[in-house]
This record gives structure tokens, C-alpha cells and sequence, in this order.
């Protein structure tokens, strides 16, 4: 029988290198339990928003930074290489960052299927505000108008799996301050734009409420049963 339990935690503002360590706890949890070491497994849904960051996937090409290393110590924007797959992407503050720490086993379902369904719940959630989002061939993550030259990208996602557990996750602009994206050539990208909620809408978004109904759509479409420990 599957377990779809997930414990959700809200993390709220928190250093990048803090959440990736955590992740990590986990993420050896959950292998620890596949392998017989441990038991008492449950899945986790964490959420936050990072101080200023760049990522770089192992993937990625430093080209893509478009700044200098002084520049960016002037902003107070911090720069890891990580394990994840893509390129180099941005976090920052108003932008909510979701980090599964799954085994896709119990949900019957395969990478591929994985990221399909990440996308899912962030299409699910713009639809509540009247945008209509949508995949973009080869491009991973959540993406605004893809059939016009004004295509843009709302929401990032980059993954790491092994064994069929995840971590890392997605970054979805809501009040993004969309300067920082300038910096860099996100994703690998340098004909396509980012946006956020709040300069679709044309308003600020309460953070709390928009990340609400991201997890609502996370029991939607992944069928996940929120639990406490």
C-alpha cells in the first residue's frame, strides 16, 4: 500500500545553505528507510523564501552569470553550485520556494511524471487567478503566453532524484523583485523572459494566501495526505 502521508512544514525565511543542509537530512531519512536502516517513513513538503541567491545546476555554465564577483557581494547576493539539474536560477524575497522530499515510488510515478505533475500544481494554482499557464517544449517549469515571442517564465523547477527520491523543487514568483533575474541568463536562457503574479496582476499578492493554495494543490494533484510527525 502506498504512503502518500506528507509532512508539510513552512520554513519561512531561511538561508539557502540552512535549507539545503535540512533537505539533505531528510532526503538521507527517507534512503535510510528504503534501505532497511530506518523506519517510520514519511514524505515531506517543505516551503520558503531564501535571502538573494543564485543557483548553478550541474549542468549549468558559469556564462550565465552576467555579473562580477565583486558586483554581486555589493548586492549581498550569495552563489552555490548545487546538485540539482538545470542551469542558474534566482531566489529571493516574495518568491516561494517548495522543496519535495519525496519517494516517487509510493506515488506511482517515474521522474518524468514527476516534474509533469510539479508543473501541474502551479498550473492548477495560476488558473485559481485567471492566468492561463502552460509547458514549454524543452524548457522544464511553468511558463506564461508560449505561443507568442512574449513567452515567460512564472515559475522554475529544478530536481534532484536518487533511488526515486527527490529533493530540491520549484521557485515561483509572486512578488518577485524581477531585477535580479537581469543578472543572469536564467535557466540558460536568452531569448525568453520571467514574470511574476504581481506584475501579471498588477498588484501585490498576500504570500501567505498564494502559498496556500499551492499546497491545496499539492493534495489535489499529487494526492497527498498532510500529517503531523
Amino acid at each position: 500500500m502506498s504512503n502518500k502521508k506528507t509532512i508539510f512544514e513552512n520554513l519561512e525565511t531561511i538561508s539557502f545553505k540552512k535549507a539545503w543542509d535540512y533537505q539533505e537530512q531528510l532526503f538521507q531519512h527517507i534512503q535510510d528507510v528504503k534501505s532497511g536502516k530506518e523506519t517510520h517513513k514519511k514524505q515531506y513538503l517543505l516551503f520558503c523564501e531564501h535571502p538573494h541567491v543564485y543557483t548553478l545546476g550541474k549542468s549549468g555554465s558559469e556564462e550565465n552569470l552576467l555579473i562580477s564577483e565583486k558586483f554581486r557581494e555589493e548586492k549581498q547576493i550569495e552563489y552555490f553550485h548545487i546538485n540539482r539539474g538545470g542551469d542558474i536560477t534566482y531566489h529571493g524575497p516574495g518568491q516561494l520556494v517548495g522543496y519535495p522530499i519525496i519517494d516517487l515510488e509510493e506515488f506511482d510515478m517515474g521522474i518524468k511524471s514527476y516534474i509533469y505533475h510539479l508543473e501541474e500544481v502551479l498550473i492548477e494554482t495560476l488558473k485559481e487567478y485567471g492566468l492561463t499557464a502552460s509547458r514549454l517544449e524543452g524548457a522544464i517549469g511553468v511558463w506564461l503566453d508560449v505561443d507568442n515571442p512574449e513567452a515567460r517564465k512564472i515559475c522554475a523547477i529544478g530536481v534532484k532524484t536518487s533511488r526515486f527520491v527527490t529533493m530540491h523543487g520549484f521557485a515561483f514568483n509572486i512578488n518577485t523583485n524581477l531585477d535580479y533575474f537581469g543578472y543572469i541568463n536564467p535557466c540558460g536562457f536568452t531569448d525568453k523572459g520571467v514574470t511574476s503574479l504581481e506584475k501579471e496582476l498588477g498588484q501585490k499578492m498576500s504570500f501567505e494566501e498564494v502559498s496556500a493554495k499551492v499546497k491545496k494543490n499539492f493534495a489535489k494533484v499529487f494526492g497527498m495526505e498532510f500529517v503531523n510527525d
